[in-house]
């Protein structure tokens, strides 16, 4: 496997020299040393990006025909499975099954995007005038510079190529410094299949240094980011001196609502599922548990009973349920959380302590949940991003939904109840961007994907997801010109 950057169709070293290691979360072992971007990398990759463009070297290949390579891609997704699980798994350590359930996903998110690459032909539109034609073309925005978290390296990295590419732009890919080698792998194989050179570049490195001109350069036309707040809304600030198309996924406060005529069971179940799955370092995270008061103790005693029970170890540990946190800082940040809830007088259920024995080789922190929370908490209010699920409680319907509703993401949610009526009434008002019924967590390709509120703007996937990367173009043709005589001579 390569490990330098990818420019203008050519593995290429960093021109500083530079290098970072890249160690494995559950144990530390050494993964791989790769290539350490600075910013004059990047500007050459955007720089080959834009001269692509503008020459139109994809944009001018038929919709249909660059939809085939994305079908290519999957295929070869497919046959490589295991080779692209194992490397997620090495940078990441979250468990091989986890991973390669993300190779599917990812597979079927390029057969998506393969399949529709053709669909926004355009509209002709009625002037009321014979003598008009009037159409609607949609084109390419241009430059994109795409920049994917490290927590679902290639799963969020396939939601803004696969786009992208069906779109005809060409792009600047930053994965996260901290899980590289799939996206270096995915470009191979764009490489293997005949991409032009220049349509897609690799940029390996920090945000801080390898990251900087992807939202501040002028060849840059769109800047698709997956990550945290803060740096979401430094790239806006940024993309602002050049106008530049944004769209912005920054993660959520999710809340899972669950009422008391609800599958116990189920409901129990799926909020292990919500808030510990990939040890809680999933966007969409359900770690905000809302329970109607009935139920309360006897649901929080349940959860706390199981969730005391999940095996946490390695990537191939065969009965382990979850795995290590992405590094010691995000570890000591989890803790320095857990502590300040417990500060505010939340009550530790269980957890909040680091793994031991065999995981102190790892980043490794225990499911951990947090009773009798309030609103007005950081808890509540901000993102774990870790093992951590606060428990609040509700009355009734409208308290559930303003309980649910008081943050300031938005990006997912769920309901649970066993009144289909109910079900829908709550989902309809909640200001969140997916919302679940009965479930948590699945998500569709075909489906609309991202946030309201401080959860970001713009949409992945779905049709949706291939228009953020497509401009419209009004084309107003008179067919018989004549003189306005609005400034008519005297």
């Amino acid at each position: 496997m390569p490990t330098t950057l990818y420019i203008d169709g050519q593995w290429t070293s960093a021109q500083a020299g530079g290098t970072r290691e890249i160690r494995c979360p559950a144990d530390g072992e050494l993964v791989a040393v790769v290539d350490e971007a600075t910013e004059a990398d990047t500007v050459a990759a955007i720089e080959a990006a834009r001269r692509a463009f503008d020459a139109g070297v994809w944009s001018s290949v038929p919709a249909a025909q660059r939809g085939d390579l994305l079908l290519a891609v999957a295929r070869r997704l497919r046959e490589r499975k295991e080779e692209f699980a194992k490397a997620e798994t090495a940078d990441t350590g979250k468990r091989i099954d986890e991973s390669r359930t993300d190779m599917d996903d990812i597979a079927n998110c390029f057969d998506y995007f393969g399949k529709i690459a053709d669909s926004h032909s355009g509209r002709v539109v009625d002037p009321g005038d014979p003598a008009v034609r009037s159409r609607i073309d949609y084109e390419p925005v241009g430059v994109c510079a795409l920049i994917a978290p490290w927590n679902y390296p290639l799963l969020q990295a396939a939601w803004k190529i696969a786009p992208a590419l069906a779109a005809g732009n060409t792009f600047v890919l930053k994965p996260s410094e901290l899980s590289p080698h799939t996206a270096i792998l995915i470009m191979s194989v764009l490489d293997e299949l005949g991409l032009p050179a220049g349509v897609g570049n690799l940029v390996l490195g920090a945000g801080a240094t390898a990251g900087g001109p992807l939202s501040t350069h002028p060849d840059v036309d769109l800047v698709s980011f997956t990550g945290g707040l803060q740096t979401g809304r430094l790239l806006m600030a940024n993309a602002a001196a050049t106008v530049k198309k944004v769209a912005l996924e920054l993660g959520g406060k999710n809340p899972n609502v669950v009422f008391a005529d609800a599958d116990f069971d189920a409901a129990l179940d799926n909020a292990l599922n919500a808030a510990f799955v990939h040890s809680g370092q999933v966007c969409s995270a359900g770690a905000r548990l809302l329970v109607e008061e009935s139920i309360a103790e006897r649901f929080v005693d349940e959860l706390v009973r199981r969730a005391e029970k999940i095996r946490v170890g390695g990537p191939y540990d065969e009965r382990a349920q979850t795995g290590p946190l992405i590094s010691a800082a995000h570890r000591d940040k989890v803790t320095a959380y857990v502590q300040a809830g417990i500060d505010e007088g939340a009550r530790l259920r269980c957890g909040g302590t680091w793994g031991t024995g065999e995981l102190e080789k790892g980043f490794y922190y225990m499911p951990t949940v947090l009773d009798q929370v309030e609103r007005g908490m950081s808890v509540v209010r901000d993102e774990a991003f870790g093992p951590v699920v606060t428990v609040e409680t509700f009355a009734g319907e409208d308290e559930a939904v303003e309980t649910a509703n008081d943050t300031i993401y938005g990006l997912a949610g769920a309901v649970w109840t066993q009144d289909a009526g109910k079900g829908q009434r709550v989902a309809r008002r909640l200001r969140h961007g997916t919302i679940w019924i009965n479930d948590f967590h699945p998500y569709l390709p075909q489906a609309e994907w991202g946030g309201f509120k401080q959860s970001g703007f713009g949409r992945e996937l779905g049709p949706t997801g291939l228009g953020e990367y497509l401009e419209a173009k009004h084309i107003y043709q008179n067919t018989e010109p004549a003189v306005t005589g609005w400034f008519a001579e005297d």
